[in-house]
């Protein structure tokens, strides 16, 4: 089995709980790195709000199955059963009271549990497969999973080897990009990077997605956990919608006039953003003088704008900052149920390696454990 992540690891566990001899092979020389960073440190290792749509893939129903068959009340159960304390945050998301590292105890305890034998700080090398048998190193077997990630986070040692592995054998890769990343900005939109800091809730729409959470303003484009979420549906060249009022309606300008006639534009904005945010944006509006002296009709056009101010990023910040990677191995070459290479017996994928990624929150750990056990049962 290769990579020693938050799928590897419930995989050879599972495997291993099940009678099989599991070698973990990561070059790493530590298994879990990014669950250890994630959550701030504390590890948002599931969703209850788990379900299909919340994921993107070029095929939107293969992770029904897994996702349906491990659910986030397992792996709750799992967690209480290690006496790891938990708590919900917003939106579903469960994180650990202590830290992240008591999950990468969990898994590497229920390895153990398992027989799994770890070969960490060793570099895969050639991957080799004949006469039924994968070999990697000097060792062989009957079935190789692969669960090395995708290239989110190189820092941590994050490669594209898994799609290198995929067209060893004749598997299609869709095409891998950033996703949960932050946007980036230039041109006259680079302006707003004297907001830089700036934090206020948004609804924020791009594609097919919408998102209603907060959008941070940096010194190189657009941050914060809406701007995130829309970033996996964003793709070059197009533009994003950002509403800066969700709670008002269209027309709530004109309602304002007639309530504080006396009130700018600016100050009106005052009252419902932060104040650099309203400032930039009044005078980038330029509709000056008292509300009493502006034509309803204009202040109904600066509503619209308002509500869906449009933004055209000119990239993101790259894998390097990508929480996660969208894309993968395809997913029409796999078994939903199993994780198997329909054409290669004895090949499996799970976790971020495969065409599948879900929102932020916690969705893309319950996507790691779900195919993993898939993976981890079929084995």
């Amino acid at each position: 089995m290769l990579g020693a992540g938050a799928a590897g690891m419930l995989c050879a566990a599972t495997a291993g709980q099940r009678g099989r001899r599991v070698l973990l092979v990561d070059h790493a020389d530590e298994a879990g790195k990014k669950i250890l960073i994630s959550g701030g440190g504390r590890c948002n290792f599931t969703n209850i709000d788990t379900a299909p749509d919340r994921y993107l893939s070029a095929n939107p129903h293969f992770a029904t199955s897994p996702l349906s068959r491990y659910t986030p009340a397992d792996f709750i159960a799992l967690v209480e059963r290690h006496g790891i304390a938990w708590h919900e945050k917003t939106l579903g998301q469960l994180f650990c009271d202590g830290s992240a590292r008591q999950i990468v105890a969990m898994l590497r305890d229920e390895c153990t549990a398992g027989g799994v034998t770890f070969a960490l700080g060793r570099p895969v090398g050639e991957v080799g497969h004949a006469d039924g048998l994968f070999r990697v190193g000097g060792a062989t077997a009957p079935a190789l999973v692969i669960a090395t990630g995708g290239p989110s986070i190189p820092k941590l040692g994050a490669t594209g080897l898994a799609y290198d592995l995929a067209r060893r054998f004749g598997l299609k890769v869709v095409e891998p990009r950033p996703a949960l990343v932050p946007l980036t900005l230039a041109g006259d939109e680079a302006l707003f990077r004297a907001l830089s800091g700036v934090a206020t809730e948004v609804e924020a729409r791009a594609g097919k997605g919408r998102f209603r959470e907060a959008a941070l303003f940096t010194h190189r484009g657009l941050s914060g956990p809406a701007i995130l979420q829309i970033s996996s549906y964003w793709r070059h060249g197009e533009a994003i919608a950002i509403n800066f009022l969700p709670d008002e309606a269209a027309d709530w300008l004109v309602a304002a006039k007639r309530a504080r006639p006396r009130a700018t534009l600016r100050a009106a904005l005052a009252q419902r953003l932060p104040d650099r945010l309203a400032e930039t944006l009044a005078e980038r509006v330029a509709l000056a003088g008292e509300l009493a002296n502006l034509p309803d009709r204009a202040l109904a056009e600066v509503g619209r704008r308002l509500g869906g101010w449009e933004f055209r990023p000119n990239g993101t910040e790259g894998f390097a900052k990508a929480e996660v990677t969208i894309g993968g191995i395809d997913t029409a070459a796999l078994s939903s149920r199993t994780m198997e290479a329909r054409r290669v017996p004895g090949l499996y994928a799970i976790g971020e390696a495969v065409d599948v990624t879900g929102w932020l929150g916690g969705y893309n750990f319950q996507w790691a454990w779900a195919s993993g056990v898939a993976a981890g049962l079929a084995l």
